[in-house]
């Protein structure tokens, strides 16, 4: 199973939102700066993680995107859904043989595969946004300082 560029890039996003925002919102030029992602790919990823209801969108000068959830509430699982659909490994295609032994082995590689995935999905399902922040916390990842703004 390989994930695509949008769940990888998703994941980094979210991580972003709950790690460097402290609640606050961001901008789409500010999690690519900090993520080396694409920003007009960005625009995408949030548009498919708003739908999701994931994250919320905000205007104005200090808008941009938020979590919707405590980090603690958000699953990679919940975003690898919000991009890809379901998390799954395929399913067994093709009509299987007219004797009885291939019939049955067809049946038997498609519930080993649904339970394969079940199992994937439940692995992605155990991390949160806020055990990533724990872990780059420990590692040391600095805090990127938020934007100011200057007014005179």
């Amino acid at each position: 199973m390989k994930l695509s560029n949008k769940s990888r890039y998703a994941m980094q996003a979210m991580f972003d939102l709950a790690y460097h925002t402290e609640g606050r919102s961001a901008q789409i030029k500010d999690i690519s700066e900090r993520q080396g992602i694409p920003g007009r790919f960005l625009e995408q990823v949030f548009h498919d993680l708003k739908r999701a209801g994931l994250v919320r969108s905000k205007r104005g000068p200090r808008g941009g995107y938020e979590l919707t959830r405590s980090p603690e509430d958000v699953r990679l699982g919940d975003i690898i859904r919000a991009t890809e659909g379901p998390i799954t490994l395929g399913s067994i295609e093709g009509k299987p043989a007219l004797s009885r032994g291939s019939a049955a082995g067809h049946d038997v590689l498609r519930e080993t595969l649904a339970k394969l995935s079940r199992e994937v999905e439940a692995c992605f399902d155990d991390v949160s946004l806020a055990e990533l922040c724990a872990s780059a916390e420990q590692e040391g990842v600095s805090r990127f300082p938020s934007r100011y703004v200057y007014a005179i």
